[in-house]
């Protein structure tokens, strides 16, 4: 009787057969995803969506901030220009009714008896209608003292000044310095005539009143 002396062979693992002769496919575990898992993920979305409304909500705010802050910068510089526009216009009317009220005057003063006629049409010349009336008058009752005196004088402007603003009335101080010769003064006498004079700008710088004519005829 003959010994098999070769050591036995392993017998193949069941899981190692294949009917078929192909060996079998490789298996990839698949994972699903625990319960634990798909919370913390939930969970990052929800805070990734807090901190986007956040964000957006902070833009939005800066926007805001920045649209009323604009708008307050534009109405405080247009409140300002408004503000320098007034000024403006308040210092140029101011300059205007000076201007107006020193001509006057210049023109009032000026007096040559041969020639009063000329006199009493610069006398009224751009007063109202009722301010005309009462300067002609005048100037008739002072033609009666200007011709005996044989008046004669010539004047030059020095200054003008608003005194009081009301309204669109002006009142202006002019001064004129005023040299004057008479039958009893044959050599020039210097002296300043000083006018108060009201203008109206609401009716085209028409002049309303006036004071101070009468300084013209005392000498100094």
């Amino acid at each position: 009787m003959m010994v098999d002396t070769e050591p036995d062979a392993p017998e193949p693992d069941a899981a190692e057969i294949d009917p078929s002769g192909l060996k079998p496919a490789d298996e990839t575990p698949i994972e699903v995803p625990s319960a634990t898992e798909d919370e913390t993920q939930g969970t990052r979305s929800r805070r990734l969506q807090l901190s986007v409304s956040l964000r957006s909500l902070t833009v939005a705010l800066v926007i805001a901030a920045l649209v009323v802050g604009v708008g307050v910068l534009a109405s405080l510089y247009v409140g300002a220009q408004r503000k320098l526009d007034e000024q403006g216009r308040q210092s140029e009317n101011k300059t205007h009714a000076e201007s107006v009220a020193l001509t006057y005057a210049v023109e009032a003063a000026a007096m040559n008896y041969r020639d009063l006629d000329t006199w009493k049409v610069k006398l009224v010349a751009g007063t109202s209608p009722e301010l005309s009336e009462k300067l002609t008058k005048a100037a008739t009752s002072m033609e009666q003292i200007l011709v005996p005196l044989r008046w004669e004088s010539t004047a030059r402007p020095l200054a003008a000044k608003v005194r009081a603003v009301t309204g669109g009335i002006y009142i202006v101080d002019s001064f004129v310095s005023v040299l004057t010769k008479t039958a009893q003064a044959p050599e020039p006498l210097q002296s300043t005539a000083t006018y108060s004079v009201t203008i109206d700008s609401d009716r085209d710088w028409q002049i309303t009143e006036v004071g101070g004519v009468g300084d013209a005829l005392e000498p100094k």
